[in-house]
């Protein structure tokens, strides 16, 4: 039954949808975490402290972040599976170009794929520079989060790695939750209005608040 759900058109974009807003909740979450920046270095450290000892003591060190993280890993594999395998699906389905041309789509619709593959470029550069500290331009610090952003956003490229990548995110966020709303039944023709409105609201949002970090940092706000 479940094998049947997946190879259908109809269960890869509910899968699509629902791993979607799994990562868009996350997404809303962590910018709420990253604008604690601007209370200090202390607040945004302990902050990040905090996330390793949520649940104790029935949760171990760590177990919560990690649980969150594996939840995370399975949305990601699941949205791009996804979206590959549907994009594949419609590319066989019309093999030769339109006799006559579409009309065009929104400049959001048609950078979808191209934004997620630098969503994915970006997650694995993101996860190298404050997690792990491997490629960090400066003297990475474990225990020390506010420091090691400093760094990041102290240096051209860390800015411009960032804001590009937010930007994709919030046209990601536009197309991509008005798509879940339609894929799970959500929309009609008294709440499309409503559900376009969130969209747009959800992206200048999660863009502005993102990309605040930055320019927090840039200004000299954050130092």
């Amino acid at each position: 039954m479940a094998r049947t759900v997946w190879d259908s058109t109809v269960g890869k974009k509910t899968v699509m949808a629902v791993s979607g807003l799994i990562m868009l909740l996350y997404l809303v979450v962590h910018m709420i975490g990253n604008l604690k920046i601007f209370f200090g270095a202390g607040e945004f450290n302990h902050y990040a402290h905090w996330l390793r000892t949520v649940g104790e003591p029935f949760m171990h060190y760590e177990w919560t972040l990690w649980l969150i993280r594996v939840v995370l890993v399975v949305a990601v594999v699941a949205h791009a599976v996804s979206a590959y395998q549907l994009s594949r699906r419609d590319i066989k389905a019309r093999p030769s170009k339109y006799v006559h041309k579409k009309p065009r789509a929104s400049y959001a619709t048609r950078t979808m794929r191209w934004g997620g593959v630098i969503l994915a470029l970006f997650i694995v550069w993101h996860l190298l520079d404050l997690t792990t500290g491997t490629v960090h331009s400066g003297g990475f610090e474990t225990g020390k989060p506010y420091q090691n952003v400093v760094d990041t956003f102290s240096t051209w490229y860390g800015n411009t790695i960032y804001i590009v990548a937010m930007l994709a995110v919030g046209l990601h966020i536009r197309h991509g939750f008005w798509s879940a709303a339609q894929t799970l039944g959500v929309g009609s023709r008294t709440r499309d209005r409503a559900l376009k409105t969130t969209a747009n609201a959800l992206a200048l949002l999660l863009t502005a608040g993102f990309i605040a970090v930055p320019v927090g940092v840039m200004t000299g706000v954050v130092s």
